[in-house]
């Protein structure tokens, strides 16, 4: 890829090669590449079928020239020297940079740049492809975990990519500051070294290399580009760690393992549709409560974020206390709700369908509460689906609520689907997923899949329902009497 200030300084010459190599190739589809190496460019005929007769050497003045062949391509090629090196084009620009408002749309374009990631590794990067070759040769990026950890090469960018090893292997014996920016000698170049602070503290170095003096206007340019380069790393990583911590309490919130229940075959999928840096309000469950009893649980709390994943805790672990002490399904919803108003200010309202597992002879015996939760369904063999609970009062709203539980039997082959409304409410314009029963149709579509062939397939409706993506989180729990 050429830059455009070696275009301009070659473009006559380069242009009069490029028409001598096509001259050359028979009436066969071909491909004219220009390539800029730093010192150099060079202009390649790629063609997969090779021409009659020898290659002739071009008639400009080329620094080499000759034939390669890559797999099935022919390559033939020239190069041609610059009149002018990467150094002093980077001196050029800086000099005509200070004469005008030039470098502040520089310093913005590399504004928007560093801005526009929020992956630390990434910024190394950005950081040398901004300076390369403006404002030096090459650029090292030096990084470090800790202020006060060991330094390690994070990237390192050369305007010629062939001298990058050599290069690396220097670098390896060179010092740099902790504390101000510095000039230091490597080999033939001068290295500008310039420290990476952002709010307090060292995060790194950015060293540049050229082979002539740095100017005045480079070493400020540097310098900004630093300050604005620290910001965007140190955005960058608070940013990763706050999502590495959110993803952590998500995982928390949800199931350790997946039990084996008798004549139970279940599938299970759970996807938050917040940023990476927030954690979702679906949740699911399924555990052991007796020597020969199951308890499920899928559930939805108003909101995401910290607030929502602190009620969704005090679900979970709640109806588990309670189930494993004995307490029935009506039971443990009637004390969650209570624990869910003592939380005061802190509280979100919480739909929840909780429910209990028996295997028996004929399949599964199964009672359960729907406080405010989607409609669960059931799925016969022969394609029939039907609605299987009531709909009873929502979590965390009013004190005075008693709860009853529904008794449903599966036998061999039924399916119950549970999902958060992040499926049922699904907008597509001004239709949601769930309208005319949109739900029971698509079930009615998985008669004879697997328990997990049906989660995925409720997926994927619910994904292919709306062109763009869910602003909800979804949770899908599918139940299936083997």
């Amino acid at each position: 890829m050429m830059t455009a200030w070696a275009a301009a300084s070659v473009l006559p010459a380069a242009e009069q090669l490029a028409g001598e190599l096509a001259m050359q190739v028979a009436d066969a589809p071909f491909e004219i590449v220009w390539k800029h190496y730093g010192d150099a460019v060079q202009v390649e005929l790629r063609q997969r079928t090779s021409p009659h007769g020898d290659p002739k050497g071009p008639s400009v003045d080329v620094e080499e020239w000759g034939i390669t062949f890559a797999g099935d391509s022919r390559v033939h090629w020239a190069r041609l020297t610059l009149p002018g090196s990467t150094d002093r084009v980077a001196s050029e620009w800086a000099e005509e940079s200070s004469r005008g408002p030039h470098w502040l749309g520089f310093l913005a374009d590399a504004s928007d740049l560093l801005a526009g990631t929020l992956d630390p590794d990434m910024v190394p990067a950005i950081i040398a492809q901004i300076v390369v070759p403006r404002l030096s040769t090459w650029c090292a990026v030096y990084t470090s975990d800790t202020g006060a950890g060991p330094r390690r090469l994070a990237y390192l960018w050369h305007a010629d990519e062939a001298r990058i090893d050599g290069l690396r292997e220097q670098l390896s014996e060179l010092s740099v500051p902790d504390s101000a920016a510095a000039t230091l000698q490597l080999a033939d170049s001068q290295v500008l070294a310039v420290p990476l602070i952002a709010r307090g503290r060292s995060l790194g170095a950015m060293c540049l290399g050229r082979h002539d003096r740095f100017p005045d206007e480079s070493i400020q340019f540097a310098e900004d580009i630093a300050r604005r380069a620290a910001l965007a790393m140190d955005n960058a990583r608070l940013y990763a760690q706050q999502a590495a911590a959110n993803r952590a309490l998500q995982r928390s919130l949800l199931p350790p393992n997946e039990p084996e229940v008798p004549g139970l075959d279940y599938g299970v999928v759970y996807e938050p549709a917040g940023e990476a840096n927030e954690v979702g309000g679906d949740f699911y469950d399924l555990f052991k409560a007796g020597d020969e009893s199951w308890r499920f649980a899928i559930g939805d709390v108003c909101g995401t974020g910290p607030e929502a994943a602190a009620v969704t805790g005090l679900a979970r672990h709640t109806l588990r206390l309670l189930a494993r002490e004995g307490y029935g399904v009506a039971a443990v919803l009637g004390r969650l709700n209570q624990a869910i108003l003592e939380e005061g200010e802190r509280a979100r309202f919480l739909t929840l369908l909780h429910g209990d597992i028996t295997p028996v002879e004929s399949g599964l015996e199964v009672r359960m509460v729907s406080a405010g939760h989607p409609e669960a369904l059931r799925l016969k063999p022969s394609g029939v689906v039907e609605g299987v609970t009531t709909p009873q009062s929502l979590l965390g709203v009013f004190p005075e609520v008693v709860f009853e539980a529904d008794t449903i039997h599966l036998d061999h082959g039924d399916v119950l689907l549970a999902v958060t409304d992040g499926v049922t409410e699904r907008r597509s314009g001004g239709r949601l997923l769930d309208d005319e029963g949109g739900l029971s149709k698509l079930l009615a579509e998985c008669a004879g899949l697997s328990a997990r062939a049906v989660a995925e397939r409720i997926r994927r409706g619910a994904a292919d329902f709306a062109p763009e993506p869910s602003a909800d989180d979804l949770a899908i729990l599918v139940l299936r009497a083997r």
